[in-house]
This record gives C-alpha cells, sequence and structure tokens, in this order.
C-alpha cells in the first residue's frame, strides 16, 4: 500500500511539473519536463522495489488471530515501549516474519516463547514468567512498599510524646518573662 501510495505521488508530482513547465509564464522549453522525468524515473525503481519483495501469502484467519496474540505479548527490542505487532523498527519486521514462520511451522505458542526468551532474553516478554530470575522485578516493588511502611511506623513510634502540662510555678515563671 505503501509503495502505491509513492508512486501515485511521485506521478503527481511529474504531471504538476510538466504543467508549470507548459504554463504561460513558466519554462516554455522542454527541458524542466526532461528534467522532472528523468527525477521521476530515478525514484520509480526505488518505490517499486517495495512492491516486487512482498511476496508472502496472506495468513488464514485463525493464523492470523494467533499471530496477533503472540505479538502482542512482545516487546520490540529496539523501541522497547511498543510491542512487536506495533512497531516499525528494522529488527521486529525480521521478528515478525520469524514468528510468522514458527507459527507456519506448527510450534506451539509456548515453544515460540521459548526460543524468543532462549535468544533475546526475558526482556522479550512483556510478562515475563514469575522464576528466581525475575522475582525482584515481580516482588521487588512489594518489597520497597513494605519497606516504606515500616520506616514511616518507626519514625512516628520515635517522635517525642506530648509534654506534660505546665505546673504553677512554671506557669507563673512564665507570666514574670513574659510582662518584664
Amino acid at each position: 500500500m505503501r509503495a502505491v501510495l509513492k508512486w501515485l505521488l511521485a506521478s503527481i508530482w511529474l504531471w504538476g511539473a510538466c504543467v508549470a513547465a507548459q504554463a504561460p509564464g513558466g519554462a516554455a522549453s522542454g527541458a524542466a519536463v526532461v528534467q522532472a522525468e528523468q527525477g521521476v524515473q530515478a525514484t520509480l525503481p526505488a518505490v517499486g522495489a517495495p512492491v516486487a519483495v512482498q511476496t508472502e501469502a496472506p495468513m488464514s484467519t485463525a493464523v492470523q488471530a494467533r499471530w496477533d496474540h503472540i505479538a502482542a505479548e512482545l516487546r520490540c527490542l529496539v523501541c522497547q515501549n511498543e510491542s512487536l505487532a506495533s512497531s516499525n523498527a528494522e529488527l521486529a519486521l525480521d521478528l515478525r516474519r520469524e514468528l510468522r514462520g514458527l507459527i507456519e511451522q506448527g510450534q506451539s505458542d509456548a515453544d515460540i516463547r521459548r526460543f524468543l526468551v532462549s535468544r533475546y532474553g526475558d526482556f522479550v516478554l512483556y510478562k515475563p514468567e514469575v522464576k528466581p530470575v525475575t522475582w525482584l522485578l515481580w516482588f521487588g516493588p512489594f518489597v520497597l512498599l513494605l519497606g516504606a511502611l515500616a520506616l514511616a511506623l518507626r519514625l512516628m513510634r520515635r517522635s517525642p510524646a506530648a509534654p506534660p502540662p505546665l505546673t504553677d510555678s512554671e506557669r507563673a515563671r512564665v507570666r514574670q518573662l513574659l510582662e518584664s
């Protein structure tokens, strides 16, 4: 689709250049039209190349749904905050092709995840499995919260109690100091 859009824009550009060259007050010579044609001819092979590369057959509905589910659970290793399904990075494109190949080979979802984790580490998963290596990731926030609560309780207990009320002699002394 993107290649077709590029070709369409290049054609419109060529048409505009031809109209501008032949318009009254424009460059009446054909040199501008020739330059425009050469520019478009130079860009058309690059625009048409992606069309020639896209030879993959469309996936069936069931395979597409499975692919969407797995790709949404995987992280793009370049973007880091995007899923594999939504990223446009080159590595993401390669991983999507590889994911499609693994699905077409008939591997289970768990096998695919294991393969990708063995190759790229737990970071490739948006929700890593709970295992000793990832305990800090899963339980660290709760440990920090409990530690903060314990510290707050300790500080509240250490704070001095309310001072005892003043005796009559102390009140008299305060009045005397304030009046003088």
